[in-house]
């Protein structure tokens, strides 16, 4: 195939540790990594990083490194089939690595198929996942493999990487191109070293001219009519997901029902959605309809065991549930608040009828003296302070102006009176 054909991407991929850009935590000298790779011995991996930092990459070097043979599978196109075939492959070979990107979307029984052959060595497992493994790889398949986190890269190793991509790839190094700007370059590439070095092919291919001066301005310009290079992971995935919240958070079901189709057509992993709705549903509802919580994070269960396109349906009737419901982010800015109080105040002291008291020493200490039991009183509500002493009445959470808060307010009012400002 004519390198013309290849994506530069691709043409730029480090074939070796030394070319990796950016993870020197992991592959520099005398680091845990290296000598593992080095010493030809490596345990089942998984890599956790930020779109386009270099996992796939390494997982390819490991396996050039070591000269083992070497099977890709991506979770969104394989399931329990395809992995089964493979580690039936990998019972009549040796030392066989199976790397499968973005792990993460594989659900729980797609996990466990890789669960034996991992233990006894069938294979050694290299996954690949931008989620945070804890929450995203069964705890089982997690335990019997080293986890390494990848960085994100600096906007001096994209700059590095973009001028190395000129000066040494055989296609841009017949050009005459001269690197003046690379802030927008590097910004619209959101950090993924992938789409910073298509990016540039689309500026250098797309300007039509023997002398190529790149420029803020000249980015944007092709960036803008070619928007489709970052439906997934770029600027546009972003706008998306902004679009989608703000709708939401503005009760407009159509529109959010609209953004949310957008991103299914564009391939968008239906967790990252479905998480994205539990957060919303306390940051922008709250206690104005509490209920909204468990229908998102019901949707956020249901689409793990579902998956596309079924959760499509999940992930709507949640969408046009809390776009419809009303808002409030009272507890939202109850948290922040609080915790620009912390900052301010700092460690102030427990006021001691609130401390516990498990030992005599401390009984005589007189920690826990002078707690009133608020079951003992009536309407199980007693008067006492439960604030540091420097910070007595202050208001944190003030309830919003719908009518589940309002009954909120109203009995905050009644047992409170006027300590708070509830009014």
């Amino acid at each position: 195939m004519s390198s013309q054909n290849i994506p530069l991407a691709e043409r730029m991929r480090p074939k070796n540790l030394d070319d990796l850009i950016g993870q020197e935590h992991l592959v520099g000298k005398d680091k845990v990594l290296r000598k593992s790779i080095e010493s030809g011995r490596i345990p089942s991996l998984i890599f956790w990083g930020p779109p386009g930092v270099g996992k796939t990459t390494l997982a390819n070097i490991i396996a050039n490194e070591l000269d083992r043979p070497f099977y890709a599978l991506s979770a969104i196109k394989s399931g329990v089939k395809e992995v089964r075939e493979v580690i039936e492959l990998a019972t009549k070979q040796q030392n066989v690595i199976l790397f499968i990107d973005e792990i993460h979307r594989f659900n729980k029984s797609q996990q466990d198929s890789l669960l034996g052959a991992v233990e006894k060595g069938v294979i050694t497992l290299i996954g690949a996942t931008t989620e945070n493994p804890s929450f995203e790889v069964n705890s089982a398949l997690l335990s019997r493999c080293q986890l390494y986190t990848l960085k994100e890269l600096s906007s001096k190793d994209l700059e590095d990487l973009l001028r190395k991509a000129i000066k040494e790839d055989v296609e841009l190094s017949k050009r005459e191109i001269l690197l003046q700007e690379s802030e927008a370059l590097i910004k619209l590439s959101g950090g993924d070293a992938r789409k910073l070095l298509s990016l540039l092919e689309l500026v250098v291919l797309g300007s039509q001219a023997e002398k190529n001066t790149i420029t803020n301005d000249l980015v944007k310009e092709l960036a803008q009519k070619n928007l489709a290079l970052y439906d997934k992971n770029g600027e546009q995935h972003y706008d998306i997901i902004s679009a989608f919240i703000k709708s939401i958070r503005g009760s407009d079901p159509n529109a959010g029902v609209y953004w949310l189709a957008r991103m299914i057509e564009g391939g968008e992993d239906p967790k990252f959605i479905a998480r994205r709705l539990v957060i919303l549903a306390s940051e922008d509802i709250g206690n104005a309809n509490p209920t909204a919580l468990v229908i998102a994070n019901n949707c956020f269960q249901a689409v793990n065991v579902v998956g596309y396109p079924e959760c499509e349906i999940i992930l709507s009737q949640a969408v046009t549930y809390l776009a419809s419901s009303p808002k409030s982010n009272a507890s939202y800015l109850a948290i922040k608040d609080a915790k620009k109080k912390v900052a301010q105040t700092g460690n102030l002291p427990v006021p001691l009828p609130l401390r516990n008291a498990p030992t005599k020493l401390m009984k005589d200490m007189e920690y826990g003296k002078g707690y009133k039991y608020a079951h003992d009183y009536q309407n199980n509500f007693v008067d006492q302070e439960y604030l540091p002493e420097q910070l007595k009445g202050l208001k944190l959470y003030d309830p919003g102006n719908n009518p589940r808060e309002a009954e909120i307010r109203k009995y905050l009012q009644r047992m409170w009176g006027g300590k708070y400002g509830y009014n």
